[in-house]
């Protein structure tokens, strides 16, 4: 009875053993993630209040984060011996992440696994974001359209040479544009993301609301 026992415990603690421990600063590469703040807000945003969605903002895509990814997978919430960002260092990324609570959350859930400090991780975050060039046409858009993921990862590519279909991918939700997912190197250079992540949005056509 013993040795059964011992047996099924045995059993039940194998998965475990070929886990892979999130570990700060073990992953492969980065997606970039921006997200359509008009389509955010249309949809959570100002039902939240959020400072993001205010009058005036004005914002087009933000820096929704810059997250560590396996080949398959992500890490996620990392223990780290160094101090959370500090009020000033979050507040200074609203900018371009609508809002201080969204960097203090991003370097929480993805930041700690970067295996950088709070400030370098920012520092980071923010020279991806400048890497990109958003398709210019999309921000002077008047009113809202009906657009097709595809139409929107060829505008990403023509104005960021170097950027291939395997190393972009347009999300989608409740009917709308919301995110645009860019894969790179661990030195920021563009890249094919890996098929966990290169999921397109599967609709023809979505909203893609103007900003207001």
């Amino acid at each position: 009875m013993r040795k059964a026992l011992l047996g099924l415990a045995f059993a039940a603690l194998m998965p475990l053993a070929g886990a892979r421990a999130d570990t700060a600063g073990d992953f492969d590469y980065y997606v970039l993630s921006l997200s359509w703040s008009p389509g955010w807000c249309a949809t959570e945003g100002r039902g939240q209040d959020a400072a993001q969605c205010a009058p005036g903002r004005n914002l087009g895509w933000i820096l929704h984060g810059l997250w560590p990814q396996y080949e398959r997978g992500y890490p996620k919430n990392c223990a780290v011996p160094s101090r959370a960002p500090s009020a000033a260092q979050t507040r200074a990324m609203s900018d371009i992440m609508g809002s201080s609570g969204l960097a203090a959350h991003e370097w929480k859930t993805h930041g700690t696994c970067s295996g950088l400090s709070a400030g370098a991780y920012f520092d980071l975050s923010r020279k991806a974001f400048e890497k990109i060039t958003p398709p210019p046409l999309l921000k002077a858009m008047s009113r809202d359209a009906r657009l097709s993921p595809s139409v929107l990862e060829s505008a990403f590519m023509a104005d960021n040479p170097g950027l291939t279909p395997g190393g972009i991918t347009i999300t989608c939700s409740g009917g709308r544009i919301r995110e645009a997912r860019i894969c790179l190197t661990r030195d920021l250079q563009f890249r094919d993301c890996a098929p966990d992540v290169a999921r397109d949005c599967s609709r023809h056509t979505a909203i893609f609301d103007a900003i207001r």
